[in-house]
């Protein structure tokens, strides 16, 4: 391959699929989350690695894995998408924050619990700013707030979600959301103040996809408590979920966040000693967060979560 030009130019949408190859580690995903086909990904990645002179992608067995060279490029496309982000923000500064439009993405009772209050207050005091809600969670949140697609990203810290460390995003920690217990209201230990979680260990559960934040949190607490969790019923909606705890079919752990679930066949008490919980945290594209619109929003979100 042809060293480096010292006049090489970069496409930004080539840029981005490396980025995005990065992040979802197949050409097949990367695919998916660019709503394109593996081809095209390779076609522009191969483009890229033309443009700069230096291989991007090798086979690894039936997959492709990311150069040195890559790794190197992608340190300073993180640094060029912040620069871009803090021109962008730049020009909507211009106009002073007086109007705009603002697109958040955020897990369901996220959404139910922290931004619905929020953004009625918005509403009321800066009716001039246009807000759009989008739910999803990690990694598709990312996928959509690296695109443009959302500006302002509310999830949870687990698995799926990217390490602090990730230059790509400007965090704000907003609150603990402590998780309870929700037991079928003549459940043996439903006149506990506090229930010990071991000793639910003998309960049905039910619990989410492994793939969302709660049905992540809910295994990880009951591993630390020690035990696996027999899992009778699999069931991400929070009212779905409560209408099989009154039914008597399963416990389950349920976050404040949707708190109260409106049931009166069902018991939520609080774990004793350390209550399970997880972190709820906002984020931005790094450089957008100087966008004053994009500033107002954050702001008051980080009141209501207060």
């Amino acid at each position: 391959m042809e060293p480096v030009s010292g006049t090489f130019t970069i496409d930004l949408r080539r840029l981005g699929a490396l980025r995005e190859l990065d992040r979802r580690g197949s050409l097949a995903r990367t695919a998916e989350a660019l709503h394109l086909t593996p081809s095209a990904v390779s076609q522009q990645l191969a483009a890229l690695s033309r443009e700069l002179g230096v291989p991007l992608i090798e086979r690894q067995g039936r997959g492709v894995r990311l150069t040195g060279q890559a790794r190197l490029v992608l340190q300073h496309a993180d640094l060029i998408a912040a620069q871009l982000e803090r021109a962008r923000a730049d020009l909507a500064a211009w106009e002073e924050g007086r109007r705009g439009a603002v697109t958040i993405g955020a897990f369901s009772s996220g959404v139910s619990g922290l931004l619905a209050p929020a953004l009625a207050e918005l509403a009321g005091t800066r009716p001039e700013i246009g807000i759009a809600v989008v739910e999803s969670q990690p990694p598709d949140l990312f996928t959509r707030l690296d695109a443009g697609e959302i500006d302002l990203a509310v999830a949870v810290d687990f698995a799926a979600a990217p390490p602090h460390t990730d230059r790509r995003y400007t965090r704000y920690d907003l609150l603990t959301d402590v998780l309870d217990v929700a037991l079928p209201a003549g459940h043996r230990l439903a006149d506990r103040e506090r229930v010990p979680l071991r000793e639910l260990a003998v309960d049905p559960w039910i619990v989410g996809d492994a793939s969302t934040c709660c049905g992540a949190v809910t295994r990880s607490v009951c591993a630390a408590g020690g035990f696996t969790p027999e899992i009778r019923h699999a069931v991400d909606d929070w009212q779905a979920l409560a209408a099989l705890v009154e039914a008597g079919l399963g416990v389950a752990l349920v976050p404040r966040l949707v708190q109260p679930l409106g049931r009166p066949g069902v018991a939520v008490r609080p774990v004793t000693g350390r209550p399970p919980a997880r972190s709820v945290f906002a984020a931005v594209r790094t450089g957008s967060e100087n966008d004053p619109v994009l500033a107002s929003v954050l702001d008051l979100l980080r009141q209501h979560a207060r």
